[in-house]
């Protein structure tokens, strides 16, 4: 259709108003965009948010805490609500900070796994693909504005929603330079193993898609099959002679104990043995032996046997030298750059991951289909070990003890946030019980006794709910409410009685020592001159972070110029307003405004009908 013979048409017309006019010509320049398109259904969790803003309260009883006046231990959370709500919260305490997102959403299959207005959407439901786009689409914007620069996200789905998925992230995740380039970093294909009957296939894999904030800032992946393994032997010839090497008693052996190796072996390698004895005991060589072969890591070897860090060729740092259970040597490196497969094999299965929750908790029916802790520690173990995590599907919690876990084998610190709603007491009797368990220990079902992992501390939080209309009781209200935010914003969470000489209340003050890090709320804006009087005399390691109540955006900076080089100066609940001002949905009143907008619309789009059809006909 040539589209400008079609503007003169309507220009032309002269049974139209100017008016009718310029609509019927918005309509026509409207573009289209390549991707998903889908009727938006309203949420009621998402209305609320119209009239109320969400903050966090510490359930403190249920906290876990091991090490409370110092950060010598990751502080991990679990919260209990909503995760939209949980994630608008979150906007203002990690923004930027997350590092790595994994996520098990609702597969939407049609079977009743999928919940939408407290109601479970179902197989006949016309417009279930659209509730679950409407569903995936607010969380996962909220999701990216967690991510750091480099952070990365790992969603979890199966052939229900990955094709639809896909295009939704990759709108969502593209480039704000090159809108046609997303961040996609691959869609992993998970091998589930036997697999299920499906139709004509046997199902045995899913898939987890992978997304980066930005791909051009993304570091190479660390772990996984960022360790090589290869054989350090190449075929004998006439450019590679026989060298022969003493090996030691105690050098690593993988074969059972008592095998015992004669002779010549290793195929086209030909390993000859030429004195000891080659017999495995406890994973260890039990003899001193000397072996001819073509080595192909000979200097290596030598310098990897006497003590000395090795390298190879191309700079990769050696780990380790060992006999394979056929008597072969191989060696294990470092790889600079590690790229892992997008098919994972032999990671776990769902079998594994109901039997490891079941082993912890005991039988439970609360819960289908855990994700094992494989999957997700592979996953991880892509990244230091000094990262802020985040599950906002959380289920039966793996993310955390997988996060517990890996700490606990190469002394990391990451950090665990998990978000879950308690339908069916999942949070409290599965996702808290199961890593409650983990950090205190436990006994499984068959007797077995499992140490604690007691470096860790977890705080219970649920969401709550403060007017949103900015009066000065609301904002006073907002500010009481918001001090566990700051506590999770800090990583502060050691509550003081005193600050100097001033004691403590919740309509004063309130004061956080946690390590090195302080945190004091001033709630009552008269103590300011109090308080200004003991930073004076104060020894401050570092700087103070005060967050100060004040009706609008200057936190009384002026007052504290005498003590400014101890503090770092916040108004609130100002920066609560800024940060959520592009998050929360539109206030009631806007609403109004916008169903006005769509009404002028639908008038445009009447009188667009009663145009004559031949204006419309295709033109050349």
């Amino acid at each position: 259709m040539n589209k400008e013979k079609l503007r003169e048409k309507i220009l032309g017309l002269s049974d139209l108003t100017t008016e009718e006019k310029t609509a019927l010509l918005e309509l026509i320049n409207r573009k289209k965009k390549y991707g998903l398109v889908w009727e938006d259904k309203p949420e009621a969790v998402e209305e609320q948010l119209r009239d109320q803003i969400p903050v966090l309260k510490e359930v403190k009883e249920l906290a876990i805490v091991n090490d409370p006046d110092t950060d010598k231990y990751p502080d991990h959370i679990l919260i209990e609500g909503d995760n939209l709500h949980a994630l608008t919260a979150l906007s203002y305490t990690h923004e930027g900070k997350i590092d790595v997102i994994y996520i098990d959403p609702p597969y939407n299959t049609g079977n009743k796994d999928f919940v939408y207005n407290d109601s479970y959407v179902d197989k006949e439901d016309s417009y279930r693909h659209s509730k679950w786009l409407s569903f995936m689409e607010k969380r996962l914007k909220l999701a990216k504005r967690m991510l750091s620069d480099r952070g990365v996200i790992f969603i979890s789905i199966d052939d229900n929603e990955v094709a639809q998925l896909k295009l939704l992230c990759d709108d969502i995740f593209e480039t704000s330079t090159d809108p046609s380039k997303s961040n996609c970093l691959g869609i992993l294909v998970w091998s589930l193993g036997a697999g299920t009957q499906a139709g004509q296939f046997t199902r045995s894999h899913e898939y987890v898609l992978s997304y980066t904030r930005n791909k051009l800032l993304l570091e190479n992946f660390k772990g996984g099959e960022g360790i090589i393994d290869h054989s350090a032997l190449k075929k004998i010839s006439k450019k590679n002679p026989p060298v022969r090497f003493s090996f030691k008693a105690g050098t690593s052996f993988n074969a059972p104990d008592n095998f015992e190796l004669l002779g010549s072996w290793g195929g086209s390698e030909k390993t000859s043995l030429i004195s000891g004895k080659m017999i495995a005991f406890k994973g260890k060589l039990l003899y001193d032996v000397e072996l001819e072969a073509g080595f192909a890591m000979a200097k290596q070897m030598k310098n990897w046997f006497s003590g000395k860090e090795t390298f190879d060729s191309k700079g990769q740092r050696v780990l380790e030298f060992y006999f394979n259970k056929s008597g072969v040597l191989h060696y294990k490196k470092e790889r600079s750059i590690c790229n892992p497969k997008t098919v994972l094999q032999d990671i776990g299965s769902t079998k594994s991951g109901s039997n490891q929750l079941t082993e912890i908790i005991g039988n439970n029916d609360s819960f289908d289909y855990p994700k094992p802790l494989e999957l997700i520690q592979y996953l991880i173990g892509l990244f230091p070990n000094e990262i802020t995590l985040l599950d906002f599907f959380a289920g039966s919690g793996t993310t955390l003890h997988a996060t517990i876990q890996l700490n606990a084998e190469d002394r990391g610190n990451r950090q665990c946030i998990l978000v879950t709603n308690n339908e069916n007491n999942i949070c409290t009797d599965v996702t808290y019980e199961r890593n409650k368990r983990v950090i205190a220990g436990y006994t499984t079902p068959n007797g077995e006794e499992k140490a604690g992992r007691p470096e860790n501390n977890l705080r219970y939080y649920k969401a709550e709910f403060v007017p949103r209309t900015k009066t000065l009781r609301n904002k006073r209200a907002l500010l009481s409410a918001a001090t566990d935010l700051l506590c999770i914003k800090e990583g502060n969470y050691a509550e003081k009685e005193m600050f100097g000489s001033i004691k403590c209340s919740e309509k004063g003050c309130r004061y956080f020592q946690q390590g090195k890090k302080q945190m004091l709320v001033i709630y009552d804006e008269s103590l300011i001159a109090q308080i200004i009087d003991e930073l004076s005399t104060m020894e401050v390691e570092g700087k103070i972070k005060i967050y100060v109540f004040a009706p609008g955006m200057y936190p009384f900076t002026d007052d504290f110029l005498d003590v400014y080089d101890k503090i770092e100066l916040c108004s609130l609940p100002d920066a609560i307003y800024k940060t959520y001002q592009h998050i929360l949905p539109q206030t009631a009143s806007t609403v109004l405004l916008s169903e006005d907008a769509e009404d002028s619309m639908r008038q445009s789009e009447r009188l667009l009908n009663s145009v004559p059809s031949s204006l419309f006909e295709t033109l050349n």
